[in-house]
């Protein structure tokens, strides 16, 4: 006699029920009522399929031992008879191996019942209809089919007699699946060996044959699908019989692995696989910050459908001179980091778009830009780890035929997260600095969890193209430092304790463990360079941020890299001079920051630049232009380039034009004159840039790595958990243990419910009870008519209500006294 699951997890210790609950989390969201629905919960198809997402090829295979090995009669099997079937073939797997897969089953309950007895769950023949890519039996499918495989000596010569056309669909259904699609009219047309003319066919070399399907339905050796009673075209599928029979050298399981697959590749040397990654986080960041800087020059607009356009993505690529995948990736992975926003443009529309938005850097970018270049790369890498956003779609076409562009909805994939941090485990679980092929890691992850790999080589080779480009392996090897970020992100997502992340490292503010293992592999920021005798500016090294931003004001960047190359310009010198720098402020930032004697030529450049820097002073009419060099406005007069300005004199050093002053500037500047601009009382209006940000977003990396996953509760939660279902689980056995007259579900005379209390009689009981503060089966209505009992501990009565403590939940609820039926006191 079989157990039901519900039965058999009433009789486990609250211990193994929570460790149930551990391995498949999903059965807690929400909380189940009862065992009786925990039970249900787990048999359902959804939960089961992701069980058996999670198993690997070898215990998947066991599993299907155990469903071939069933007995017809009562459908159980044992242990010692899965043990036998997965044993049979010629290279057997250890005892021990075939026991500890089917333990990982009975934990998972897929399995469940004692060993002499093993059910498996009904639903993991409806996620998977073909045991071990085997077809139905034969008797399920033709009776003919059927008395073939019941003589096997006749089914040994059929076989045997096939022709090579036939052979070979055969062997390839019995690899599986078992259940195949062949061309219209390949049923109907004459079969091999037939005198009708048929076209000559090349497998057989030639020669003029006929239909190999067709010999093989004619034979029996292949069955027509049906549906119903009719026959589903073009679909033939191998009775189990035929396929066992198939694979009588490799055993009716298949070959059995049970070790992942080995890697050919000797590892490399570690120092070189961290060199390469290092080298390529620091191409990474300062790409990402070129690409920023130049969305915050120049902000693309949002297409109306979502996004950044294709031009705009060509644009960015072309100066940062990147290709444009690696263009995309930087842009998704900085927007993930909250680095990009949106910015509305109320009441502006683009005419090539006609959107309202524009894409720049939000203000966390600046903060960003303030960290060290392990902090700043981390922030990047996490992103792309957590981010929902499969930036190998972009590019390509959607359903509706429109291409899929940067940023917009159409690359959102919920299951990435997940397939990423797969690819990158089985990278993490080889010895350190082992570089395996692309394809030794789709064999990997094949065996890891094949139902989740199936179909998704192209993502698996995105994910290593991505984790080489933004530096988290080098060489084709995961990185010391990329280990370490993969093994904080795993242990915050399975750590339940802390949902709210206040052990982690970047709550103290001190860098995380990935980023020092970072900053011992980069080169130490520099806060010095040097300068040679052409004006170029040497930075030997990443420069600190303060060093950064004065580059930045007063040179102009040749080259970049591990050592950067600048140049002073008399542009560059100027540059500075708008911002409010001054001549003495220069000259002190060259002798302080260079290593080497500060050239005479940058000296005499800078102190040229600041003479004539201010000499013309620029205010509003529109505009106007005054000097107290008498001489250089009437050159300005003068000047044939300044003509378009229509320039007046109002008196001797004071020129006026009915331009604004921007114009008045830029006209200026382009003829090589050094203006300033003053305010109303004379006093120079700095020009420094006028900086526009984005709103501040959410970096993903605060949320879970994996969206699709469901939430893991530690072992005391989920005690808890246990206790509230065995709660449910008592009340729901005492319910069905209600009065007659509570329930007024009982057949009565007329097949009706028993006649219920009177309304006084009910008063009077939980009158009664809310004195004497005893427990009772009270009856009602609810607001959709039907009928329910509970076991209440009244408190008070008044006012048309009964407020009373559910005995099951232990809440105060309140009940409308028109709609109690019956009232008993509990024994």
């Amino acid at each position: 006699m079989t157990t039901s699951l519900a039965d058999h997890l009433r009789s486990l210790p609250d211990e193994s029920l929570a460790a149930l609950l551990q391995l498949r989390p999903d059965l807690v969201v929400p909380v189940p009522a009862d065992v009786s629905a925990l039970a249900i919960r787990a048999q359902s198809r959804v939960s089961v399929a992701r069980a058996l997402d999670g198993l690997d090829q070898f215990t998947l295979q066991i599993l299907d031992a155990a469903r071939l090995t069933r007995n017809p009669d009562d459908a159980t099997t044992a242990t010692d008879t899965v043990l036998a079937m997965a044993t049979a073939g010629p290279h057997p797997p250890a005892p021990t191996a075939v026991r500890a897969a089917v333990g990982r089953l009975r934990a998972l309950f897929l399995l469940y019942g004692p060993e002499h007895a093993l059910q498996v769950l009904p639903a993991v023949d409806e996620v998977s209809p073909y045991p071990a890519g085997l077809g139905r039996p034969a008797a399920e499918l033709d009776p003919r089919a059927a008395a073939l495989c019941a003589d096997p000596a006749k089914l040994r010569r059929t076989v045997l007699a096939a022709p090579p056309s036939a052979r070979a669909i055969l062997d390839r259904l019995a690899a599986g699946p078992p259940v195949g699609s062949v061309p219209p009219g390949a049923l109907q047309a004459p079969p091999l060996g037939a005198a009708d003319p048929v076209l000559t066919d090349p497998t057989n070399g030639g020669a003029p044959t006929g239909s190999p399907v067709r010999w093989l339905v004619d034979n029996r050796l292949l069955v027509p699908a049906t549906t119903g009673s009719s026959t589903a075209s073009g679909t033939v599928e191998l009775p189990r019989e035929v396929g066992l029979l198939l694979r009588r050298d490799s055993g009716p399981l298949g070959p059995l692995r049970t070790s992942p697959p080995p890697v050919a590749a000797a590892p490399r040397e570690p120092k070189a696989v961290d060199s390469a990654g290092a080298g390529q986080t620091m191409e990474v960041v300062r790409h990402t910050e070129g690409l920023l800087e130049q969305l915050a020059d120049e902000p693309a607009p949002v297409l109306r459908s979502g996004g950044i356009g294709v031009r705009d993505l060509r644009r960015l690529a072309r100066t940062a001179g990147l290709d444009e995948p690696s263009t995309a990736l930087l842009l998704e992975v900085a927007y993930a980091a909250g680095l990009l926003g949106e910015l509305e443009m109320p009441g502006a529309t683009t005419g090539r778009y006609g959107a309202d938005q524009q894409v720049l850097p939000t203000g966390g970018y600046e903060v960003w830009r303030a960290a060290s270049l392990a902090q700043r790369w981390e922030q990047l890498a996490r992103a792309w780890l957590t981010m929902t956003r499969q930036v190998g779609l972009v590019g390509r076409r959607d359903d509706r035929d429109r291409p899929i562009t940067v940023l917009s909805a159409e690359a959102e994939r919920a299951s990435v997260p997940a397939t990423r941090r797969a690819v990158l485990g089985v990278l993490a679980d080889l010895e350190p600095a082992t570089a395996p092929t692309p394809e030794e890691v789709q064999e990997l992850l094949d065996w890891r969890s094949p139902r989740r790999s199936r179909g998704r080589d192209a993502a698996h080779r995105e994910v290593l193209a991505e984790a080489a480009q933004l530096g988290v392996t080098g060489l084709g090897a995961l990185t010391s430092y990329g280990r370490l970020l993969l093994g904080d992100l795993t242990s915050t997502d399975e750590r339940g304790d802390d949902p709210l992340g206040v052990h982690a490292d970047v709550e103290s503010g001190d860098p995380s463990s990935t980023a020092r293992a970072l900053d011992a592999l980069l080169p130490a920021p520099v806060d010095h360079f040097l300068v040679q005798a052409d004006l170029t500016v040497v930075v030997p090294g990443p420069p600190e941020p303060a060093l950064a931003v004065e580059l930045e004001a007063m040179t102009e960047l040749e080259s970049a890299g591990g050592a950067s190359v600048h140049r002073v310009t008399t542009a560059s010198v100027r540059r500075a001079l708008d911002s409010g720098y001054t001549a003495d402020d220069l000259h002190d930032v060259f002798r302080r920051r260079s290593r080497t004697p500060v050239p005479q030529g940058l000296t005499y450049l800078i102190d040229d630049v600041a003479r004539k820097h201010g000499g013309l002073r620029v205010g509003l009419a529109g505009a106007y232009l005054r000097s107290d060099d008498e001489t250089l406005i009437s050159e300005v007069l003068a000047d044939r380039r300044l003509e378009s300005l229509a320039l007046r004199r109002l008196a001797p050093t004071v020129l006026c034009t009915q331009y604004q002053v921007g114009r008045l500037l830029g006209a200026l500047r382009d003829a090589g004159y050094a203006p300033v601009q003053e305010d109303g009382t004379g006093s120079t209006v700095l020009a420094r840039p006028r900086i526009r940000r984005a709103p501040p977003r959410v970096s993903v990396t605060t949320r879970t790595i994996d969206p699709l996953a469901a939430p893991k509760l530690p072992m005391p939660r989920l005690l808890g958990v246990v206790e509230h279902i065995r709660r449910g689980d008592a009340a729901a056995r005492a319910a069905r243990r209600a009065p007659a007259v509570v329930r007024g579900g009982a057949p009565g005379l007329g097949g009706g419910p028993v006649p219920a209390h009177t309304h006084s009689e009910a008063l009077a009981v939980l009158q009664q009870a809310v004195r004497d503060k005893a427990l009772v089966w009270v009856g009602y209505v609810d607001a959709h008519g039907a009928t329910a009992s509970r076991l209440l501990k009244p408190v008070s009565i008044g006012a048309g209500y009964l407020r009373a403590e559910d005995e099951r939940t232990e809440m105060l609820h309140t009940f409308a006294l028109h709609r109690i039926t019956a009232a008993v006191v509990a024994d």
